[in-house]
């Protein structure tokens, strides 16, 4: 067990420097913030900080500018958004390594904040560099990792800063986070019902194996499905797949048996630009010129039905291109699906991503039980149990 925020009394917060791992790498247009989910989800551990008396520091990522600073990807715009959403002061500071920021963050008045600069623009982040770390330590007295999105990540801070910088523990996100994972990994509630979508299937490989040891149905759906039914030996058209994956879907399907549940139809087009034309088919009727970018209606309603008696849910990745709204009924109705078990006494955790993006998107979000900040970092840890950034923090006393 970790160490974390709320085992820290007043006098371990009170006029201290918190430095704080947030994940605040959020989409950007015209210089503005466009989601602010992910801002959001950190305001109970700032508040937290703020109430005891604590100077938050904060540090993030955004996007992958290489190493080097691009205007394209300053956080300042994020500062912006984050004053508004907590109504105090954010001051903001850059290079994140640099004598400014070490000074802003000596000079930061109690009920103020301060977020540094993208941490990608320094080269020693990624490469999780030991003299970064120390420089960025000088910024905080003690460190706090609220950063569940990033926590599958060997970056410099992630793991190199919580090595030389104590007390190091978790914050009330991530807190929040690994506690409703860890219902999912230990002995969830039954019938256990698994959602996995999206496009690629290479990179959930270990979670599927992980879950046809503890879910009693899997279903499957987005590009994924192409995979798993190119596997089974139907043609697919010019759907997408994943021809380096077809082994493993071949294995896992025989190994899950009826618990992996395929599309009985599906919406195909010949492009996704062709909206207008798509039409429904069965998996064994797929056209050489056309492509699956949907489940169909007699999937939605099968999909439905089993999660209609779920007692525990977890669900990543869409059922189709539900950025195209010629394609996204099937996400939809996964969405209503899921948010409906939960109205009925289910636990459903929505494993980030472009899963978290449509509960959100369709409204639903706050019908479900926990929707997470991190996909990857969410996958990783149901299918072993750990991550770095967590392995980093100091052991509960």
């Amino acid at each position: 067990m970790k160490r974390t925020l709320r085992r820290l009394g007043p006098t371990d917060l009170g006029g201290r420097r918190v430095l704080v791992r947030v994940d605040y790498n959020v989409p950007l247009e015209s210089g503005e913030v466009r989601d602010d989910a992910r801002i959001g989800a950190t305001l109970p551990t700032l508040r937290h900080l703020l109430d005891a008396g604590g100077r938050p520091v904060l540090m993030s990522h955004l996007g992958r500018p290489g190493g080097s600073p691009d205007p394209e990807l300053s956080l300042a715009p994020v500062a912006v958004r984050l004053e508004a959403l907590l109504e105090r002061p954010v001051r903001f500071a850059g290079p994140a390594d640099s004598e400014e920021a070490l000074r802003e963050s000596r000079g930061l008045e109690t009920g103020s904040l301060l977020l540094l600069e993208n941490l990608r623009f320094l080269p020693g982040e990624k490469k999780n560099d030991p003299e970064l770390a120390r420089r960025l330590a000088r910024l905080g007295d003690l460190y706090v990792n609220d950063a569940f999105g990033a926590c599958h990540r060997k970056h410099c801070s992630v793991v190199g800063v919580p090595a030389v910088l104590h007390p190091a523990v978790a914050g009330l996100l991530v807190e929040a986070e690994l506690g409703a994972l860890d219902r999912l990994r230990s002995e969830p509630d039954r019938p256990f019902i698994v959602i996995m979508g999206g496009a690629k299937i290479g990179d959930k490989i270990e979670l599927m194996e992980a879950f046809l040891g503890r879910a009693d149905r899997i279903l499957v759906g987005g590009a994924m499905a192409n995979t798993f039914l190119k596997a089974s030996g139907r043609e697919i058209g010019f759907s997408l797949v994943e021809d380096e994956a077809l082994v493993e879907a071949r294995r896992l399907a025989t190994k899950g048996g009826d618990r992996v549940e395929l599309p009985i139809d599906l919406v195909v087009a010949a492009s996704p630009d062709d909206g207008d034309r798509a039409h429904v088919v069965d998996p064994d009727s797929i056209p050489s010129d056309a492509m699956a970018l949907d489940i169909g209606p007699d999937t939605r309603d099968a999909y439905a039905m089993a999660l209609a008696g779920a007692a525990t849910v977890f669900w990543n990745g869409p059922m189709g291109l539900f950025e195209n709204s010629a394609f996204a009924a099937g996400t939809r109705a996964v969405a209503r699906a899921v948010a409906e078990a939960c109205d009925a006494g289910a636990f459903a955790v929505v494993g980030g991503g472009d899963s978290a993006r449509a509960v959100r998107e369709a409204g639903l979000a706050d019908r479900l039980s926990h929707v997470s900040t991190g996909g990857g970092a969410a996958l990783e840890y149901l299918a072993t149990g750990s991550l770095p950034g967590v392995e980093a923090l100091d052991d509960a006393p």
